[in-house]
């Protein structure tokens, strides 16, 4: 049982790690009492929404993507704020995964029933160390889809498709060939279903300015219609400007010199 906090009571870690985990999923514009995912988690905690809209915001003083933009947050309790920042941003894979068994303690229930469908198919064979290793992977692909999917306003970054069923959080850097940078969210692009494909074999790939250029394979097929209708319309384009983190320049460098087929 989940002891609630009296007024005044000081934040527990568990509390601000709560804050941050919901800071990466909604966007800055969001962080204000009327949103209704402020306000359930302030429920969830007990504070009052007011407190948990500041939290939110001191956290984005400690943001360099924002601050670097000249995008400010709140410098009130900044000093608390930045310990759990920088502890994020030193170990993402370990925070997240803390941060969402916490979040499923406050929402009464655990990780693995709140995500049951994202581990459906995992063995029932797996045990122990392996399972753990494996809900912990599944679980945090989740929250980078979530981030990745906020930085783009949930639509395909190429295409403006809103139908979050057929987007997906497209790791530059895949997931599996650097564990350090699997949960930057300025490694994940949102893609419709067609595009990440196309991405992630390397038919296509993108300037260091977001412009998409074509693989000379995919070139090779100029004039069927498929290629008519799905990649000649997206030829030139540039991804749309992402709400919080801008692509690494050094990601899409890495992806065009080992994924990219010329």
């Amino acid at each position: 049982m989940i002891k609630k906090p009296n007024k005044g009571d000081k934040w527990s870690r568990e509390e601000m790690i709560l804050v941050l985990n919901l800071y990466f999923k909604i966007p800055f514009m969001k962080f204000r009492t009327s949103t209704p995912e402020v306000q359930e988690l302030a429920r969830i905690m007990g504070r009052t929404v007011n407190t948990v809209s500041i939290r939110l915001s001191n956290f984005a003083s400690c943001d360099p993507n924002l601050t670097s933009r000249g995008i400010k947050g709140m410098n009130d309790h900044v000093k608390q704020c930045q310990p759990y920042w920088d502890e994020f941003a030193a170990n993402r894979n370990e925070l997240v995964f803390e941060s969402e068994k916490i979040l499923a303690e406050y929402q009464d229930t655990t990780v693995e029933q709140k995500f049951k469908k994202e581990l459906a198919d995992i063995p029932k064979s797996l045990k122990g160390e392996t399972r753990i290793v494996e809900v912990k992977a599944r679980v945090n692909q989740h929250f980078f889809r979530e981030m990745v999917l906020t930085n783009y306003d949930s639509k395909c970054a190429l295409t403006g498709i809103d139908l979050t069923e057929l987007l997906v959080a497209s790791h530059i850097i895949p997931w599996a060939d650097n564990e350090e940078e699997r949960l930057n969210p300025a490694n994940g692009i949102c893609l419709s279903s067609l595009y990440d494909k196309a991405f992630d074999c390397g038919l296509i790939s993108f300037q260091n300015d977001g412009q998409v250029i074509f693989s000379g394979r995919l070139e090779g097929n100029v004039g069927k219609e498929y290629y008519a209708k799905h990649f000649q319309i997206i030829k030139g384009c540039k991804l749309a400007t992402p709400q919080k983190y801008d692509l690494n320049p050094a990601f899409l460098e890495w992806h065009r010199d080992v994924v990219f087929n010329h």
